[in-house]
C-alpha cells in the first residue's frame, strides 16, 4: 500500500494549487457577492490543459487518472467551491458519459470541445418530479422520421448556460409497462431549447445552475448516447464517478474551513492568550484535522479503485457521504471558533458553510447514499 502521489500527480497538485491560490482565491468573496461566473478562470484552466484532464489525448484530453481529477477538484474547491463544482460537473457529468458510452464519431464531435474548453460539460438528469427518484423522469423523446422530438424540462442543471451540448435522459418508449429511459446528446442552441438562469441559491453563487425547457426540440437519432433504453444504467455509472468529484469538493471546502479556523485561533486573544491554547478549541481543531484527513483518504481510495478498473460504487458513495457531512460539520465548527466574526462574510467561513450544504444534497442525498451503501453491503 503506497500513499505517495506519482510524479505526475504531484506535479498536477503543485500546478493547480499555485493556480488556485493566485487566480481563484483572490476573487472568491466578490464572486460570491456578485454571482459572477468565473469565465476567465475556466479559460485559463483550458490553457493549462485541465479541462480534459482524465480523458484520452486523441480527443484533446490529458490522459490523466481519477486521482488527479480529485486533486484538482479539491484544490479548486478549497479556493472557491463555485469554481470547484463547475469543474467537477464539467468533467464527471459533462464529459464522462460521452467518453464512457459515446461512439467514436460522438467523441470527436462532442467530447473534444469539452476537453478544449470550447464548451463546458453539463448533464440533464434532474426534473421537477425526478430528484432522488430519477426513474420518475417525465421528459419524452418521440422518434419520428429519423429524429427524436423532445419535450419536457430539467432543473438544477449545472453549467448549461456555458454548454454547447449536453447529454440528457428522456423516455423513448415503454417496455413491459415500464419506462424506457435513454440518454440523448442535445445541442443547447437547438430550436425550442431554452436555458433559464434565475435561481436564487443559498450558496455556490458563482456557479451556473439552470432550468432547461424543451419544446419540440428535434435531434437526429444518431445523437442517442449508448444503447436505447440504457439511459438509467448509464447515469447510475456516471453518478458513481460524480460522487468522487463531490467528495473531493467536500474535502477542499473542509480543508479551507479548518485552515481558517486554525489561523484565527492562533491570532485571536481572549483572557490574555490565543484561544488555540484553550483545550476546548484544541479538541475542536484536532477533530477537524482528523476528519478532513479521513475524508481525503476515502476519496483517494475510491478514485484509485476506479483507476484500477475495480468496483468502486460502494467506496464512491461512502466517500461522498462522509466527506460531505464532515464538510458541513467542519464549516460549522469553523464558524463557532470565529464566534461573532464567523457570522460575517469577510471572514469567509460562513461561505464555506453555505457552500457545503449542497454537497449533502447533490449527486444523491445523504439518505440516498446510505440506501446505496446498504444495498452494496448486502442488506
Amino acid at each position: 500500500m503506497n500513499f505517495d502521489l506519482t510524479s505526475e500527480q504531484a506535479m498536477i497538485k503543485r500546478t493547480i494549487r499555485e493556480f488556485a491560490e493566485e487566480e481563484v482565491a483572490p476573487g472568491a468573496i466578490e464572486r460570491d457577492k456578485t454571482k459572477q461566473f468565473p469565465t476567465e478562470i475556466f479559460k485559463k484552466l483550458g490553457e493549462l490543459g485541465m479541462l480534459g484532464l482524465p480523458f484520452p489525448e486523441e480527443y484533446g484530453g490529458a490522459g490523466a487518472d481519477t486521482v488527479s481529477f480529485a486533486i484538482v477538484t479539491e484544490e479548486l474547491s478549497k479556493a472557491c467551491a463555485s469554481t470547484g463544482i463547475t469543474y467537477s460537473a464539467h468533467i464527471s457529468l459533462g464529459g464522462a458519459p460521452i467518453n464512457l458510452f459515446g461512439t467514436e464519431e460522438q467523441k470527436q464531435k462532442y467530447l473534444a470541445p469539452i476537453c478544449t474548453g470550447e464548451s463546458l460539460g453539463a448533464f440533464g438528469l434532474t426534473e421537477p418530479n425526478a430528484g432522488s427518484d430519477a426513474g420518475g423522469t417525465q421528459t419524452t423523446a418521440k422518434e419520428v422520421d429519423g429524429e427524436y422530438i423532445i419535450n419536457g424540462s430539467k432543473n438544477f442543471i449545472t453549467n448549461a448556460s456555458y454548454a454547447k451540448h449536453l447529454a440528457m435522459t428522456a423516455i423513448t418508449g415503454n417496455v413491459d409497462g415500464k419506462k424506457e429511459i435513454s440518454a440523448i446528446i442535445v445541442p443547447t442552441d437547438a430550436p425550442g431549447f431554452s436555458v433559464i438562469d434565475n435561481y436564487e441559491k443559498m450558496g455556490l453563487n458563482a456557479s451556473n445552475t439552470t432550468q432547461l425547457v424543451m419544446e419540440d426540440v428535434q435531434v437526429p437519432v444518431e445523437n442517442l448516447l449508448g444503447k436505447k433504453g440504457e439511459g438509467f444504467k448509464q447515469f447510475l455509472v456516471t453518478l458513481d464517478g460524480g460522487r468522487i468529484g463531490i467528495g473531493a469538493m467536500a474535502v477542499g471546502v473542509a480543508q479551507a474551513a479548518y485552515e481558517k479556523a486554525l489561523q484565527y485561533a492562533k491570532e485571536r486573544q481572549q483572557f490574555g492568550r490565543p484561544i488555540s491554547q484553550f483545550q476546548a478549541i484544541q479538541f475542536k481543531l484536532a477533530d477537524m484535522a482528523m476528519k478532513v484527513e479521513l475524508a481525503r483518504n476515502m476519496v483517494y481510495k475510491a478514485a484509485w479503485l476506479k483507476d484500477q478498473g475495480r468496483p468502486f460504487s460502494k467506496e464512491a458513495s461512502m466517500c461522498k457521504l462522509y466527506a460531505s457531512e464532515i464538510a458541513m460539520e467542519v464549516a460549522d465548527q469553523a464558524v463557532q471558533i470565529h464566534g461573532g466574526y464567523g457570522y460575517m462574510r469577510e471572514y469567509e467561513v460562513e461561505r464555506y458553510m453555505r457552500d457545503a450544504k449542497l454537497l449533502e444534497i447533490g449527486e444523491g442525498t445523504s439518505e440516498v447514499q446510505r440506501m446505496v451503501i446498504a444495498r452494496l453491503i448486502g442488506c
